[in-house]
């Protein structure tokens, strides 16, 4: 490994996790926990069984009824029987829940003022450098 990739990797987490971490300020403006914030995210992709949810969570299932009884208690989520296999549930999120949702990833992908800070040159190139890091294998990043 090379040592500007190392510094690389050590600066990109430290900036995002330990700087700028957002997930406090999630919880704290919308009154609840961050798994129930990421439960809500998920949820709001498209609707899940519960098992489902409990994989995307990385939980057990009795946690994730706790989460999901929770949810559904404040109206951001709904649980019905599945159609096709009485024995599984099926959440999916309701508008008000879709407004949580919004006002998490609203907080979550508000850039830092360092980032702001930077030429619009540097931020373009910044971009260009993460969505190359982020895509897929094989696949290139549009105007590339």
């Amino acid at each position: 490994m090379s040592e500007s990739a190392r510094r690389s990797w050590q600066r990109m987490r430290a900036l995002v996790l330990d700087s700028h971490d957002r997930r406090p300020r999630v919880v704290a403006e919308l009154g609840m926990s961050f798994i129930r914030i990421k439960a809500l995210r998920q949820v709001a992709r498209g609707a899940l069984t519960m098992t489902e949810l409990t994989e995307r969570l990385s939980t057990d299932k009795p946690y994730t009824t706790l989460i999901v009884d929770d949810l559904e208690e404040r109206g951001l989520v709904e649980r019905t029987v599945s159609p096709a296999d009485r024995r599984r549930k099926i959440v999916t999120i309701t508008k008000d829940g879709l407004a949580v949702v919004a006002s998490a990833e609203r907080i979550l992908n508000e850039p830092p003022a360092e980032l702001l800070a930077l030429e619009p040159g540097e931020q373009a190139e910044l971009d260009r450098i993460l969505a190359k890091l982020a895509a897929p294998s094989g696949s290139t990043h549009p105007g590339q």
